[in-house]
C-alpha cells in the first residue's frame, strides 16, 4: 500500500496552526493538500467552527495501519484530548484516514474496528468529499463512486452549501 486520503479538522485554539502542524509532521510523504475550508461542527453542533483540508499522502511501503499511526501521532502532538462523553466534540485535531490505495491503485478494505476503510462516513461528510476536489478532481470514494456525483447527493446538499473556501488561508508552513 502507498497512498492514502487523511482529512484534517481543527476548531480549537489556533486552528490554522493546528492543520499546518499535521502538514509539518507527515513531511515528504505529502503529495497534494487541498485548500482550507470553514465549516459548522458536525455531529454536535454546540462547539466553534472547524477549518477542514485534506492531503494526499504517498510512501512506497505504508499500510493501512502506519497511515492510522501517523493520524495519530499528529492529533497527539497538536494536544489531541479524546472525551468519550462527546464523540464529535470540538479539538485541536483531528485526523482521519479516509481511504487507502495499494501500488497498483486498487483501493484498500479494511473492517477491522479502529480502522474502517473506507472511511465509513467520508461518503456524507461535504467536509472532506469538498476538499478531496482540490487534490484529486476525477477521485473516487471506494464503494460510493466519483467524489463529484457525492457531493450532487440530496442527503447532504444542505452541507454542501456551509462548506466555505478560505482562498486566503494556506497550509504551507510557515517556518
Amino acid at each position: 500500500m502507498t497512498r492514502a486520503l487523511l482529512s484534517l479538522g481543527s476548531n480549537l485554539g489556533d486552528r490554522l496552526t493546528h492543520l499546518r502542524a499535521a502538514v509539518d509532521l507527515l513531511g515528504a510523504s505529502v503529495v497534494r493538500v487541498s485548500g482550507v475550508y470553514e465549516t459548522p461542527p458536525w455531529g454536535d453542533t454546540a462547539q466553534p467552527s472547524y477549518l477542514n483540508a485534506v492531503v494526499l499522502v504517498d510512501e512506497p511501503t505504508a499500510t493501512p495501519r502506519h497511515w492510522l499511526e501517523r493520524a495519530q501521532a499528529c492529533e497527539t502532538a497538536e494536544g489531541r484530548v479524546r472525551d468519550p462523553d462527546r464523540r464529535f466534540g470540538p479539538r485541536t485535531l483531528d485526523v482521519d484516514v479516509i481511504a487507502v490505495w495499494a501500488a497498483d491503485g486498487s483501493p484498500v478494505l479494511s473492517d477491522e474496528p479502529e480502522l474502517i476503510l473506507p472511511h465509513p462516513r467520508a461518503h456524507l461528510r461535504a467536509f472532506v468529499l469538498r476538499p478531496w476536489l482540490d487534490v484529486d478532481p476525477q477521485g473516487r470514494l471506494p464503494g460510493h463512486g466519483p467524489v463529484a456525483g457525492l457531493l450532487s447527493a440530496p442527503e447532504i446538499a444542505g452541507d454542501v452549501a456551509t462548506v466555505s473556501r478560505c482562498p486566503d488561508l494556506s497550509l504551507e508552513s510557515k517556518a
